[in-house]
């Protein structure tokens, strides 16, 4: 009996210490760091997912085109080759808006929906992006517009989810205005009749009149016309010093303005210095002097070198173009966010990190304004010039126009 007490007694604390131990061994497991338990925390993290916008057909296809080479550019020179932040992997998807609003819409609510994407980006057409605006707010997402200028997105239709790194309409104007407005100058203006011509014309407007010029014609013509034979007869009517044109798109009105000898009659040409498929067309426009939002060799520093370095040795010896910094900017600016909410994407805690944000790109530093998100940057006083053995016209820097000078109107209160 005495034998038997003892042999409960050694399986009871036999039991017990079987009991201790895996009780030991589990809080251990679930508790201790060095047991792997973060690193598996993160092998899952999910990824981050960047929805394009961009014209890969329609009439903007070529601004598509150079965005997209930029986006994908910007995000490998922003993680150093690594497509991650903060061990997030990057993952983007591109969709057509075929330059068409309501394709716009629904492309970007298959981005939302479907594809859940933490931010969007685009798109080439200011009408595409103004139909998009609403959906960034409807579900709470950044979306960072380029290459889309049209004031109204950081003015009338802006809302707090909208981030630009595209240059607007006012800041062309700050510079086109400032090449050829002063006191007595009578100017004429002609553009396509959407948000971006029209946008574009009212900032020109109101920058030429503070530096006292008149403007004594404005024309309006189909954004896919090809012949503009009726508006540039009624400019060559109302006799201005200075035609100013506003244009994206590949129907440009140059040859017309040549053919009906508009030069020839006194009127000077300015307007921005255009893609180079465009400059291709502006022989007749030698000397004149205008501005530009970009070309490959007029900024002066080592992210727009890698960029231009780097495009040529992908796109078979191609410089990139006037909106191919762009679509770097973006990719640079979502970075550059995330790195600071610590991989955050949460849109109000990126609202916080993004405002005031400043980060280096291929056109030097960018800020995005915190009043309207609008990011102030370099612009650039160009004349056009032939350079032998470069079968356009060339844009040859006058002067950086610095973001402080070509800083906006606030126009979204």
């Amino acid at each position: 009996m005495k034998g038997n007490r003892k042999k409960w007694a050694f399986l009871g604390l036999l039991i017990f210490m079987m009991l201790f131990a895996s009780a030991c061994s589990s809080d251990k497991s679930s508790s201790d760091p060095k047991e792997g338990g973060d690193d598996k925390k993160a092998e899952t993290k999910e990824p981050i997912k960047i929805g394009v916008l961009a014209s890969k057909t329609g009439a903007l296809e070529s601004y598509g085109k150079q965005t997209l080479r930029g986006f994908e550019l910007g995000l490998e020179y922003a993680t150093d080759g690594k497509m991650e932040v903060d061990g997030r992997k990057i993952e983007f998807f591109v969709e057509d808006t075929e330059t068409k609003p309501e394709v716009a819409v629904q492309k970007a609510t298959k981005l939302l929906e479907e594809d859940k994407v933490d931010f969007l980006v685009g798109s080439s057409s200011s009408a595409d992006t103004l139909a998009v605006l609403p959906l960034a707010e409807e579900y709470q997402k950044i979306m960072v517009v380029e290459p889309a200028a049209a004031d109204t997105i950081t003015g009338s239709e802006f809302n707090k989810y909208i981030f630009r790194t595209a240059r607007n309409s006012s800041q062309d104007a700050v510079a086109g205005a400032a090449a050829i407005a002063k006191k007595g100058v009578k100017i004429a203006t002609l553009a396509p009749d959407y948000s971006f011509g029209r946008d574009g014309v009212a900032a020109f407007k109101e920058a030429a009149k503070k530096l006292g010029a008149d403007i004594v014609k404005e024309e309006y013509a189909d954004p896919a016309a090809t012949d503009f034979t009726s508006n540039i007869q009624k400019i060559i009517d109302a006799k201005p010093d200075y035609l100013f044109v506003v244009w994206a798109g590949a129907n440009s009105p140059w040859k017309q303005i040549a053919d009906m000898k508009v030069q020839d009659k006194g009127i000077k040409i300015s307007t921005g210095a255009p893609d180079i498929a465009a400059l291709a067309t502006m022989e007749p426009l030698v000397g004149m002097e205008g501005f530009t939002v970009y070309y490959h060799d007029l900024p002066k520093n080592k992210i727009n070198d890698w960029l231009v370095t780097e495009h040529k040795k992908r796109f078979n010896n191609e410089v990139p173009d006037l909106f191919t910094p762009g679509g770097m900017s973006a990719a640079i600016a979502i970075v550059e966010a995330v790195k600071k909410t610590k991989g955050d994407t949460d849109a109000d805690t990126l609202i916080k990190a993004m405002e005031g944000l400043s980060f280096e790109s291929p056109k030097g530093k960018m800020t995005f304004r915190p009043e309207d998100h609008q990011a102030l940057q370099a612009l650039y006083a160009i004349k056009l010039e032939k350079k032998d053995g470069v079968p356009y016209p060339v844009p040859v820097l006058m002067r950086e126009l610095t973001p402080e000078e070509t800083a906006p109107p606030i126009r979204n209160k």
